[in-house]
């Protein structure tokens, strides 16, 4: 990904892009969280023609497309200001028109300082997280669009910006600004990352950056090509992401310690039912990445550890 340190938050990204997942970056001002989101895009797979034809109408309703421009090509990035409306980010106006989470279907839907948002409006993008589609009713008609994104917000894990054990913050405060993103919300996004500050040796490491993009991207287009073949009968799943409690019974089958670590792990975390599917999902697509038929205990272990803002030190 050509950025340096980081090296356990590239590997949590590479896992978000090789299954479609949702991201949460919760980190101090000054890690990178905006900066690996936005080089986020350069690991994910191409677009398809199919999809590339069904983004194309979308930015060419709102007069995106440049002059020219007959296909858009690339998988949309759009990072809207977290003063947006209801309607900047769901779409509206007299006639309804898409808004942003339509525009980045297909793509990223970056929001970065995810508390600032206002609650409603991170609340209306509840159904459009689960469903891939937002309907918007008006006067002049009612109008569906599609909106399959991959969701990356990016927060600070406290008011003062400082991690927990280190805030001068109190309990009560911080367990208020960690309030205004609703656990329905949260249980919505597959990945919650930690982006801890970045050491001095690995800054001036000699420009040493570990893998570039092109190595992640070759597994995540690996990855995705195993979950193709195996969702190819359900052409509405595109990725691990996407399956439902169906797909989950037949595609996450495990054997039973790894059942057993899983059950452990949801009753020591005290996870909700939706967390459980989630981590679940996310095993399997790191079982993708190393080419596993199967979901291991080591790949459920590195799942569970996505979970930070379910663990007590945050709650």
């Amino acid at each position: 990904m050509d950025v340096k340190g980081q090296e356990s938050v590239k590997r949590a990204l590479e896992i978000a892009a090789a299954g479609g997942h949702n991201v949460l970056l919760i980190g101090p001002p000054g890690t990178g969280k905006s900066m690996l989101a936005k080089r986020l895009p350069t690991i994910l797979p191409p677009l398809t023609l199919d999809e590339a034809l069904e983004t194309t109408k979308i930015h060419s309703i709102v007069g995106l497309l440049s002059a020219g421009q007959a296909l858009v090509t690339q998988r949309p990035f759009r990072a809207p200001h977290h003063t947006a409306s209801d309607a900047g980010l769901l779409g509206g106006n007299i006639n309804p028109t898409p808004g942003e989470i339509s525009l980045a279907h297909h793509g990223v839907l970056f929001l970065d300082e995810l508390p600032e948002f206002k609650r409603s409006v991170l609340e209306t993008m509840r159904q459009p997280l689960e469903e891939g589609r937002v309907t918007i009713s008006r006067a002049a008609g009612t109008m569906t669009f599609p909106s399959q994104f991959m969701l990356v917000a990016a927060m600070n894990p406290t008011p003062d910006g400082k991690m927990p054990g280190e805030s001068k913050s109190s309990p009560r405060e911080i367990q208020n600004y960690l309030g205004r993103i609703s656990g329905p919300l949260l249980d919505r996004i597959d990945l919650h990352i930690e982006v801890p500050q970045v050491k001095f040796r690995e800054i001036s490491g000699g420009g040493q950056t570990g893998e570039g993009s092109t190595q992640i991207r070759e597994r995540v287009i690996a990855a995705r090509k195993r979950q193709h073949e195996r969702f190819k009968s359900k052409p509405k799943i595109t990725c691990n992401a996407r399956m439902g409690s169906r797909e989950l019974k037949e595609f996450c089958e495990m054997d039973e310690p790894t059942k057993e670590l899983l059950k452990f792990a949801m009753a020591d975390m005290n996870l909700s039912a939706r967390a459980y599917d989630r981590i679940q999902k996310v095993a399997r697509t790191i079982a993708d990445l190393a080419g596993s038929e199967k979901i291991l205990s080591d790949h459920v272990s590195e799942a569970i550890q996505y979970r930070s803002l379910d663990r007590q030190l945050w709650t």
